[in-house]
Order: C-alpha cells, then sequence, then structure tokens
C-alpha cells in the first residue's frame, strides 16, 4: 500500500487532499498539528510520502520537514505553500522536502507531483542490479546500488532528490547543464513551478554538504548565464 502523511491544519483543504490522493491509490494518514504528524509518523515509520502544510499554530511544517528527513533520508516530502510565500519555498527546500506545490492547486497538480516522487521514493528503496556500480572524481564516490555517497570514505546524508541530481553531474564530469536539463532529469516535464528556484535551493542545499567553502565551490561549479557543472 502506498502510505502517505497529509499535515494541514485547515479542515476543508485537508478533505481535498486527502479525498483526491485517496481516488488516486494512497493510503492516507491525516494529521492537522505539526505534534500529531509526528506522532503518526513514529507510529507508522514506514510512510512513504508527507505531505506538508508550511503555516501551522506550535510545530511548523518546516520544523516538521526537518525532523522527518533527520531520521529518513528516503522519505519524499512536499511542502504546501501560499503562492506569494517565496521564503517559504526556499526553507522548505533547504530544510529537507523535495518539492513544493503553491496553493491554490489543482487536484491534477496534487497527483501528478505525488505520483512523481513516489516513484523516485521507490527507486531509492530498491534500485535495479543493472545500474550497478560507483561513479567517482576526487575525493568523492557515490554507488548506484545503495545510494551512499562517501567523501574521503566519511558517509555524508542525501535525499533521492539530491541523489538524483549527483548521478546527473557524476556521470558526465565537466559538461555544463542548464537548469532546464537538470529539472527535466531529476523532476520530469510534468513539473509545474518555478524550475530554476528549485534546482537553485537544491544546487546549494548540496554545496552546503559537499563542498569545503560553499560559497566559493570546488565542485559544484556555476556556469555564469547558463547553469552548473561538476569538476575542478
Amino acid at each position: 500500500m502506498k502510505k502517505l502523511l497529509v499535515l494541514e491544519d485547515e479542515e476543508a483543504i485537508r478533505a481535498f487532499v486527502v479525498l483526491n490522493l485517496k481516488r488516486a491509490g494512497y493510503d492516507i494518514i491525516e494529521a492537522a498539528t505539526g505534534e500529531e504528524a509526528l506522532e503518526k509518523y513514529d507510529q507508522n515509520p514506514d510512510i512513504d510520502i508527507a505531505v506538508l502544510d508550511v503555516m501551522l499554530p506550535g510545530i511548523s511544517g518546516v520544523e516538521v520537514c526537518k525532523t522527518l528527513r533527520s531520521s529518513n533520508q528516503k522519505i519524499g516530502i512536499i511542502m504546501l505553500t501560499a503562492k506569494a510565500q517565496e521564503t517559504d519555498k526556499v526553507e522548505g527546500l533547504m530544510s529537507g522536502a523535495d518539492d513544493y506545490i503553491a496553493k491554490p492547486f489543482s487536484p491534477l497538480e496534487l497527483i501528478v507531483r505525488v505520483d512523481s516522487l513516489y516513484r523516485r521514493v521507490q527507486l531509492l528503496k530498491g534500485q535495479s542490479a543493472a545500474d550497478s556500480g560507483d561513479l567517482t572524481f576526487g575525493p568523492f564516490a557515490l554507488s548506484t546500488t545503495s545510494r551512499i555517497l562517501t567523501k574521503n570514505g566519511e558517509k555524508i546524508e542525501i535525499t533521492q532528490v539530491e541523489y538524483q541530481i549527483l548521478k546527473y553531474f557524476l556521470s558526465s564530469p565537466g559538461v555544463a547543464r542548464t537548469r532546464e536539463d537538470i529539472s527535466a532529469t531529476v523532476w520530469g516535464d510534468s513539473f509545474i513551478g518555478d524550475r530554476h528556484k528549485i534546482v537553485d535551493v537544491n544546487i546549494r542545499r548540496l554545496r552546503m554538504k559537499l563542498e569545503d567553502e560553499p560559497s566559493n565551490p570546488t565542485y559544484l561549479q556555476t556556469v555564469w548565464g547558463y547553469g552548473y557543472r561538476w569538476g575542478k
């Protein structure tokens, strides 16, 4: 069963989300507060996807996101944000979310984004043996079987989205990639939203994990006016 946590304090919005995702075949666990969401997750550690509202009384959706991500690198996390709250989108992504959906949104957009993330989560849980091997560059080694990243032999925790970005770059070091290329590879052509923003925030998050000096990156380099490339 495809198990999904929905955290939304507004009952009408939560009912809308739950109804449409149930129709799409998901087993839904509901929560109205951040505290309840964390309790439900502790009771159901096999949750595949968490859909979290940002603005909540008590523990915020961003704090819930941080807690879930710290305990589970494989869970898929989508943040629900108000359309004008650009800072919420960035904060959510930097806290470990994989994607965001701006309110108001259509049932189709919701289902497409959740389905896309669910497929990536399942890939992370069980990679095909045909895709076995390691991708290495300098001090980094990325296993395509276990999806573990190491730097100088030390493991670095990465999310499934970060894994896909790194695999894309390490498969062709030195090749410049546009934001559109990265977005299409990682999030798919069905992504509805600011492709540049979601790529830039995830690159920033990766630099904080990988680079000795994130503000002066050695590996994840900016190609001004174009995109990014991997290499010295």
